[in-house]
């Protein structure tokens, strides 16, 4: 199973479980979201719903440590890449800690709901 790494010029996470890539174009055509899983892609779409609804009620309940970045950033899942240059990623590592990157000047607030609201949706249509 590949492992799952971002990195920046500020940043680098190794070891990421679930990975969820939400460029800014994503806020109003949530398509381009990208998602990331080294669990199968049967289960993993739970993964995605969980890591976005967790991150999403954190920052409501304003608990959530955003991190400010201002280079673009590369999600790779050893037989991917994906460049980020505007919007926000969050990941779960191996440890089970949230990571939330935000390139500069994105409003956070709207990409964490894109995110939220694809993941939801991708889980109700198989119910």
């Amino acid at each position: 199973m590949n492992t799952i790494a971002i990195q920046g010029v500020d940043v680098t996470i190794e070891e990421c479980e679930t990975v969820i890539v939400i460029p800014e174009i994503a806020v109003s055509e949530p398509g381009y979201i990208k998602t990331y899983s080294r669990k199968e892609s049967g289960n993993a779409k739970h993964e995605f719903h969980a890591l976005a609804q967790m991150v999403y009620f954190q920052f409501q309940d304003e608990e959530l440590e955003i991190v400010g970045i201002n280079s673009p950033l590369t999600i790779s899942d050893g037989t991917e890449t994906a460049e980020l240059r505007d919007g926000l990623v969050l990941c779960r590592d191996r440890a089970g800690e949230l990571h939330v990157l935000a390139l500069a000047r994105q409003n956070r607030k709207k990409l964490l709901e894109a995110a939220y609201r694809y993941c939801t949706r991708w889980v109700r249509l198989d119910i």
